[in-house]
């Protein structure tokens, strides 16, 4: 028959609405009594106005219009809304959806996408008639739009647009101008897909309006326009200089890289230990393990092996200690050469060397040193022997790091048995942070490969110097470029060109930034905007133009510290210079680069603010250290409050002379030197506590030359009584305090601050007391400070001397005054700190809050002890330890030798009886495999200690 090998599809014409001001008008269903419109729409923005019309001869109309991805239809009439209603949700995807609204006498409906449960209903008091509507926006006279809507108009496609079940023809309209329209373009649907491709970074969720996109960033450990630049530092040291103690951080070792950032945990030591963790810590046995069925042991870290990779790289020194006991278990067959246990590194190969031990040396630590329980083998445990010996130390080659893998296959043998246990991947040390370069010229700089950062780029660096202006790093392209530069003493400009004419970002400071301190700069550019940093000051940033150029295009070597032209040259020090993330060697290029020097000295004058408590910031090639030696503090940055308490009995006597410290510390660069320097004080900070039950007592004595002092008792009462006297013509002032009696053997806690003529008391952490002297405002020619009894002659009230006369049995803790700790340094500096100690005098923990009897346990991370390894004659450090008895006799010889029999005898039998009970006890219960095997060991050492005796 009559047919054609075609399928004649109809013809869509989509509408896109360019802008918030495009409108199209069509001609409504005037004169019926129902109104039913139907198109479809897509779009990015949440919001926008769909459909409008008026009501027919009434002063109000309806509204379809987006709000927050729904479908909302809004009837109103003289300013008062009739009917709100909504349907749909998260119409603003970019995909297609229809809407269909339909007004039948008094009931009102819209549905979208043909989804019943997306739709909604209402009962209106009227019926609508509408001689036009307006679909996406309406006509403007002047800058006022007649929809009058708190919204603006709709910017995306529409297609299929039906008027009482009659469809339009949008070319007729645009050919015979049935109709209006504004600012529309028809037969093309110009939607933009701005999330694609995804400039978001790093996981980061990408939405979008008409115009542009948004990122968002939470959760991913980013920040920025395109969640590009991290929010976590690249490792425990970077956290450590800027004043954090010991915790747990994120860290992301390669910055703006690919690599995500990980938990570990920051030991602030002077070496500053990153502590990552592993999935098996415990002490595990093994057994019945053969070549034909080894014991494996795989270890899941808490970061990926590339994250692990790019802390070590990253780290100066990494270290893992593997304890490996053994009883008659073997790490190599002699007989055929073949290992019966290894362990795999971080690069899946196989290692037959173990702690202490160098890489490719098929040996143990006891093997290099000449050390093993058997000469003939290289690791105590090849020696086979029936008695638990072990082969324990640091892995440290840092290629090889961490053991992700352990397999032992000698156990299946009678009496055979081993135990291992694997510590946490321990690293120190961050190489790229103190990475610095010295610019001696203007015409000087390093010259690196060309900088890739076509849509994203970060440039991080710190940099200190005097002159006014230079360029910190260019690098050019055809056209585009990128640079960096001091502009003036107090400005940095961070300038570049990706095609759309120059650009520049720039940051004023307060303060002069030529200081000769180190400042950080940190800027970056993408797609969307560009930024600039400078210390914490607030960031500055630019937006890109929309739809302009976004690929910048370098081609020319990265000049640091320089230009190509070799104008306008930094002078001074760069450190830390880090590009997307990737940390550039400046020390390496430095040592052939004529005018440029590696390393950069003097960074106390930038971080010795981080040095508290009188301690001093002490200079290192790679950063600086706090010398806490005259704090009463401890910690890397004298911080720590370390409670050195001691106790004192009966003539105890702590002098410290002043005049000593006065020569020391004029001696050395201290600071301290002039705050001593005509040993006259306006203000004193003083901090201590104690227990006693003795009174009267002396608890603390300051004397002067000029027969001025400071005395702080306890009165017969239990009173604290503090007496100044500043004037040695005049009494001295008494103050004292009587919350109740201090003498009750519990810890006290003072603080005296005086400040001239005014002095201030904390008790307890009660409620501070404020005092007024009248002797004087200067403790003039302070002489020394006395703890416990004064044994020089001196001129003192009768109450002190009466306090004098008892001295000061008790507990002294933390004690301070000012930046000088004078238990600290009897008991710890005694050889070269300026202090007499007299009578008996010992440290104690009487300072904890817990009582004068009880003792205090440093609580501390199990996987942060680095101690070093266990002993190895005694495989577990904690193993009970039996004392032998010596029995001896001089009456007869007969005599002494029997009893010696019967003693040893009944030793044995006893043993062997607690062996095979524990024996049953470690079967019945795996989790306590540590305790038996520790259980065992003593047995062994014990049984080892009475063979000795035996054959005494």
């Amino acid at each position: 028959g009559n047919m054609s090998f075609s399928c004649l599809e109809p013809q869509v014409v989509p509408v896109t609405f360019l802008s918030s001001s495009s409108f199209l008008a069509l001609q409504g269903t005037s004169g019926q009594d129902e109104v039913f419109v139907s198109f479809q729409f897509r779009t990015w923005n949440k919001d926008g106005l769909l459909l409008s019309s008026k009501l027919h001869q009434s002063s109000g109309g309806f509204l379809l219009y987006l709000s927050d991805g729904r479908v909302k239809v809004n009837l109103h009439k003289t300013g008062r809304v009739l009917s709100d209603i909504a349907a749909g949700a998260g119409l603003n995807n970019g995909q297609w959806h229809s809407v269909s609204l339909s007004v039948k006498r008094n009931r009102i409906s819209v549905r979208v996408d043909n989804d019943v449960t997306s739709s909604a209903h209402a009962f209106i008091p009227l019926q609508i008639y509408s001689d036009v509507f307006y679909f996406g926006g309406c006509p403007s006279s002047g800058n006022i739009s007649e929809c009058n809507t708190s919204f603006g108009g709709f910017q995306g496609c529409m297609r299929h647009i039906s008027i009482g079940n009659k469809a339009v023809d949008i070319i007729s309209i645009q050919q015979n101008g049935f109709g209006n329209f504004s600012d529309l373009q028809i037969d093309l649907c110009g939607i933009t897909d701005r999330c694609l491709p995804n400039y978001c970074e790093h996981g980061g969720e990408c939405s979008q309006s008409w115009n542009s996109f948004h990122c968002n960033c939470a959760n991913t450990g980013y920040k920025g326009a395109t969640c590009h630049y991290p929010i976590y530092e690249q490792s425990c040291e970077a956290y450590k200089h800027r004043g954090n103690t010991s915790g747990f951080y994120n860290i992301d070792s390669d910055g703006s890289g690919p690599l995500g950032p990980f938990l570990v945990y920051c030991n602030m030591t002077d070496a500053t230990w990153t502590i990552i963790q592993h999935n098996s810590t415990n002490l595990t046995r093994v057994k019945s393990a053969n070549r034909e069925n080894p014991h494996t042991v795989f270890f899941k870290y808490s970061a990926s092996l590339d994250q692990l990779q790019a802390t070590i790289n990253l780290a100066d020194h990494c270290e893992q200690e593997l304890a490996y006991y053994c009883k008659k278990s073997r790490f190599l067959d002699k007989s055929d050469g073949m290992p019966l246990s290894w362990w795999i590194g971080r690069t899946n190969e196989t290692h037959t060397y173990w702690g202490g031990s160098l890489p490719a040396v098929q040996k143990c630590a006891c093997g290099l040193e000449g050390s093993c329980i058997d000469s003939q083998h290289y690791c105590n445990c090849d020696a086979d022997r029936d008695e638990w010996t072990n082969d324990t130390g640091f892995l440290s080659y840092k290629d090889h790091l961490p053991v992700t893998e352990i397999v032992i296959t000698d156990t299946d043998r009678p009496n055979s048995e081993a135990a291992y246990k694997l510590g946490p991947l321990l690293c120190h040390g961050d190489r790229t942070f103190w990475n610095s370069a010295s610019f001696n010229t203007e015409t000087s700089y390093l010259h690196f490969p060309t900088f890739h950062g076509e849509f994203s780029a970060d440039v991080s660096f710190f940099f200190k110097t005097t002159a006014s202006s230079g360029v910190f790093l260019e690098n050019l392209g055809i056209q585009d470029f990128i640079r960096i530069e001091l502009q003036s003493p107090s400005e940095v400009a961070f300038s570049f060109d990706v095609g759309n004419g120059p650009s520049e970002v720039i940051v004023q400071s307060h303060n002069s930034l030529n200081d000769n301190q180190w400042h950080y700069v940190k800027a970056e550019r993408n797609v969307k905007e560009a930024s600039l940093q400078i210390d914490q000051l607030p960031q500055r940033s630019h937006s890109a133009p929309p739809d302009g150029h976004i690929r910048l295009q370098l081609n020319s070597q990265l000049f640091v510290g320089g230009t190509a032209s070799r104008q306008k040259g930094f002078l001074g020090c760069i450190r830390s210079l880090r590009l997307n993330g990737m940390a550039l060697d400046l020390e390496e290029r430095a040592k052939i680069t004529p005018g440029v020097e590696p390393g950069c000295p003097g960074h106390c004058s930038s971080y010795g603010n981080l040095c508290h408590n009188g301690g001093k910031c002490r200079e290192k090639y790679s950063g600086f250290s706090c010398d806490c030696t005259f704090s009463a503090y401890a910690g890397p940055f004298c911080k720590k409050g370390k409670h050195i308490s001691a106790y004192f009995w009966t003539g105890t006597s702590v002098t410290y002379n002043f005049q000593e410290y006065y020569t020391l510390a004029k001696n050395s660069s201290s600071h301290a030197s002039s705050f001593y320097a005509d040993m006259t004080l306006a203000r004193e900070a003083i901090t201590f506590a104690f227990r006693t039950t003795r009174t009267p007592s002396l608890l603390l004595y300051v004397s002067s030359f000029y027969k001025e002092y400071l005395s702080v008792i306890l009165s017969r009462n239990g009173d604290l009584q503090i007496r100044y006297k500043l004037d040695s013509h005049q009494d001295p002032d008494v103050f004292s305090i009587s919350f109740k009696s201090m003498a009750d053997g519990q810890l006290q806690h003072v603080k005296i601050n005086r400040e001239e003529e005014t002095l201030f008391v904390e008790v307890n952490q009660n409620e501070r007391m404020k005092f007024i002297l009248s002797s004087g405002a200067e403790f003039n020619a302070i002489k020394s400070l006395t703890l416990g009894k004064i044994l020089e002659n001196t001129d003192v009230d009768e109450e002190t001397m009466k306090a004098n006369s008892q001295g000061f049995v008790g507990c002294l803790s933390s004690v301070q005054f000012n930046h000088i700790a004078p238990l600290k340094a009897a008991l710890h500096h005694s050889s070269s700190a300026p202090v007499i100690v007299k009578g008996r005098f010992t440290e104690s923990n009487c300072g904890t809050l817990t009582g004068a009897d009880s003792t205090s346990s440093e609580t501390t991370h199990s996987f942060a002890d680095h101690s070093g390894p266990i002993d190895e004659g005694k495989p577990l450090a904690n193993a009970i330890r039996s004392d032998s008895a010596i029995i001896g006799g001089v009456i007869a010889v007969v005599i002494f030798i029997l009893l010696c029999i019967t003693a040893i005898a009944i030793r044995i039998y006893k043993k062997k009886g607690m062996y095979s009970k524990n024996e049953a006890k470690g079967s019945e219960n795996e989790d306590s495999a540590e305790s038996a095997l520790k259980s065992e060991l003593s047995m062994q050492n014990t049984a080892n200690e009475n063979q000795k005796e035996y054959f005494f």
